[in-house]
């Protein structure tokens, strides 16, 4: 027989035995394993409180930029602030400026200047350039140029050189013949020879048109006698609704205001020259 040998198997019940031990020992280590995942668990809660403070802080981050931007927006404010604080203060002391004030009082305070006669209503108004509220401020001979059916009594004028007595600071009263007074009167040729070669003849015949101080129409029919400043004495009557101006010569639209004195437009032309007019009036050469 042979020897009996030391590593004969181990008896079944013996190996069942010692499997059981060796699984519940397993077992017992499972919960260490188990604690050991919470702590892998807990470490990475503790990682991720890290990295969620890290991820705070661009919050932070954010925070401050809206910090910066808060300033950056407080600089335009402070600057719209201080514009509107100079705007005020402009317009206060404008407010407060009496002499302007009294100046648009005035200004706004002003009458429209009034003007009559059959012709007026063919001549500009309202806000047309030349109306008579637009000359009250105007010289004599500026406003002549102005009132567009004087063209020729203001061509005289110039010619004579006697803009500067229609600026008398005492006043002067203009009686002016409308160009078709003047195509009545004088012939082309005639009266291209006053204005270019007999100027002392012109400027008698235009102070016949001109009186000293300032007269509406109705101050000259209640004076009833003017003299002009050639020297003519000349009788002014009333003529409903105008008034007659020596013995065949009417005013047509009169009482235009202007510095220092008044127009009153005629429809036919005072003084002593002779006409020189064909019979119907045409302007013959």
């Amino acid at each position: 027989m042979s020897e009996p040998s030391n590593s004969s198997p181990v008896p079944g019940h013996v190996g069942r035995t010692a499997g059981r031990t060796q699984v519940r020992r397993a077992s017992r280590r499972g919960p260490v394993s188990g604690a050991s995942r919470r702590g892998a668990v807990s470490e990475a809660s503790r990682r991720g409180a890290v990295s969620g403070a890290s991820r705070r802080g661009p919050v932070s981050g954010a925070s401050r930029r809206g910090a910066v931007s808060e300033g950056f927006w407080r600089g335009p404010v402070r600057l719209a602030a201080a514009t509107l604080l100079a705007v005020a203060t402009i317009g206060g002391c404008t407010d407060s400026d009496p002499a302007e004030r009294g100046a648009t009082a005035r200004a706004d305070a002003r009458p429209a200047a009034a003007v009559t006669g059959p012709l007026c209503s063919a001549l500009p108004s309202g806000t047309d350039p030349g109306n008579p509220a637009s000359l009250t401020d105007e010289p004599g001979d500026v406003a002549l140029r102005w009132i567009p059916v004087l063209t020729r009594f203001e061509a005289a004028v110039r010619a004579a050189d006697l803009s500067a007595e229609l600026r008398d600071p005492n006043g002067v009263t203009i009686l002016a013949p409308t160009d078709d007074a003047f195509a009545k009167k004088f012939s082309e040729d005639n009266l291209d020879d006053l204005m270019i070669k007999q100027k002392n003849e012109l400027r008698t015949l235009l102070r016949a048109h001109l009186v000293a101080g300032s007269y509406s129409l109705a101050d000259l029919v209640a004076k009833g006698r003017v003299t002009t400043l050639d020297g003519t004495s000349v009788t002014i009557t009333r003529a409903d609704p105008m008034a007659r101006i020596g013995d065949h010569t009417e005013t047509v639209c009169a009482d235009y205001q202007v510095a220092g004195g008044r127009i009153h437009l005629l429809n036919g032309v005072l003084g002593n020259l002779p006409t020189t007019a064909d019979a119907n009036g045409d302007p013959a050469h």
